[in-house]
């Protein structure tokens, strides 16, 4: 085994990060992110969940049926639709459809609403159907690593209404943790901290994860010497560890 130390800062960072009201975002360098779809040159995702999101499009043929709607924003963009939804439709809308400033998953680079093609598609809420390619590329997009992150049931845990429309990039071993168990982001690191869990991809490889708590300004986690590992924080209290079994 090896040993690593990780610093505290390094809690808002990875893509693990939950971002809501009580968990706003914590300083970072900005994301590095790519177009989604050359089609929609201005709806940008942190460039690997990009690339994932785009072969699993792909891989249902689904290009011509399903529309990235909005991708990244920075700050002051969140800060614009907050206060002009905040102006039109009144502050209830708002609170259920439109994330805080600085507590938007979307400034991760992490989050994407999706649309089902159509002349006019609302940009709060486009439609996303539960049957059809829409319905199949929510089954296929865990495999991916996405989520729905906004479901009806657990609105009383995320403080969000359901978003049919809205996916968040976790990588593939957690989204499907997260589909099995039907947990939501909010419950993921106290699911984790009561046991490391192991899982099989769809490729055959197996994978440990696993939490540590933050244990003040440096935080030592100990790692394989072989096999492909990630350590994201959670924006609140500690981190995911993932390890990928050398094959």
């Amino acid at each position: 085994m090896r040993t690593v130390t990780i610093t505290r800062d390094r809690l808002g960072r990875g893509p693990l990060i939950l971002v809501n009201r009580s968990h706003p975002l914590r300083p970072a360098p900005p994301p590095e992110c790519v177009p989604v779809d050359s089609r929609c040159p201005a709806v940008a995702l942190e460039k690997q969940a990009a690339a994932l999101l785009s072969a699993c499009i792909q891989s249902l043929n689904g290009g011509a049926q399903i529309v990235p709607v909005s991708g990244w924003r920075s700050a002051e963009e969140q800060r614009r639709i907050w206060d002009e939804t905040l102006h039109q439709e009144g502050e209830a809308f708002t609170a259920q459809y439109v994330a805080y400033p600085g507590c938007s998953e979307h400034q991760t680079g992490l989050a994407v609403d999706l649309g089902r093609a159509a002349p006019h598609i609302d940009f709060l809420r486009p439609d996303f159907p539960y049957h059809g390619i829409w319905g199949r590329f929510r089954a296929a997009s865990v495999k991916y690593g996405f989520i729905e992150r906004y479901q009806a049931h657990q609105t009383h845990l995320t403080g969000i209404a359901a978003e049919p429309w809205h996916f968040r990039y976790v990588g593939a071993p957690h989204a499907a943790l997260m589909t099995e168990q039907g947990l939501c982001l909010e419950e993921y690191s106290g699911f984790l901290a009561q046991t490391p869990r192991r899982c099989v991809l769809d490729n055959g490889r197996a994978v440990e994860v696993r939490y540590v708590p933050c244990m003040g300004q440096e935080t030592e986690i100990s790692l394989p010497e072989e096999g492909c590992c990630q350590i994201s924080g959670d924006n609140a209290s500690g981190f995911v560890v993932t390890v990928w079994e050398a094959g």
